[in-house]
């Protein structure tokens, strides 16, 4: 059973201007409810009510919302990155005290709303026993990630340039086939400490996390290609998560 997940709130929201201007991504309203208060919702619904959120721009803002709401009805706990933003890997890392020791945990994105079951990912990362599981479907993105037969995770590339990174040597890239990464994702404990063992230290993304992890581990895909999944990174992304979310 999972009861407790993070919440990545602490990005600079570059693309989201003039909004991000003067407040944190996370406060952007969808149908006249933040983008926060929708996630924290989401996790409700599946009996999540313990939630981290880390903080760095406008954190200010986000703990008087989270104050002001109560938590939206959970209890939330922050995680400071004011002093320096850590992105998503570092930032989970920095958050390791706030979770339970030896419970698998969940995480997302504040930006990023989607319908996807998590009691599906959930049967999913038990039948399989990963180190990680997370969502993944067919849909454009400016980056794929890269999944054999079995959605286990082998490679990234980015779309635009053509980069490839490769994660497994004995895979031939051919046969990979490229998906959307959702940002949900599922995590054993065990990886805090792989985190540190593989080198990993303070600033980093999750998706250098699990490109490095990947060889060793079984890191795998659940795929949920009809469900909505809107980044709501742009605001001209709004109006599609208006139509979607009501």
């Amino acid at each position: 059973m999972i009861t407790r997940a993070m919440i990545f709130c602490a990005g600079l929201g570059t693309r989201f201007k003039p909004w991000t201007d003067k407040h944190p991504k996370a406060l952007a309203l969808v149908n006249g409810k933040s983008l926060l208060q929708r996630n924290i919702e989401y996790l409700q619904s599946f009996g999540i009510f313990n939630v981290v959120i880390n903080v760095h721009h406008f954190a200010d803002q986000i703990e008087v919302a989270v104050e002001k709401n109560r938590g939206w009805g959970s209890d939330i706990l922050i995680s400071d990155e004011r002093a320096e933003l850590l992105d998503t890997g570092g930032g989970l890392l920095k958050a390791k005290p706030l979770f339970e020791e030896n419970q698998p945990f969940l995480t997302c994105n504040a930006d990023i709303l989607t319908n996807l079951h998590i009691g599906k990912l959930i049967e999913f990362h038990d039948q399989h026993q990963p180190l990680i599981s997370f969502g993944i479907t067919r849909r454009e993105s400016s980056r794929s990630l890269l999944m054999d037969a079995t959605h286990r995770l082998c490679g990234w590339r980015n779309n635009k340039t053509g980069e490839e990174k490769i994660a497994i040597s004995s895979i031939n890239p051919a046969s990979l086939q490229p998906f959307a990464y959702s940002c949900v994702a599922l995590f054993d404990y065990s990886v805090f400490n792989l985190m540190q063992g593989y080198g990993f230290a303070k600033k980093f993304s999750l998706t250098d996390l699990y490109l490095k992890l990947a060889a060793d581990y079984p890191i795998y895909g659940f795929e949920h290609s009809k469900d909505h999944v809107v980044d709501v990174g742009k605001p001209e992304s709004v109006a599609l998560a208006e139509k979607l979310f009501p």
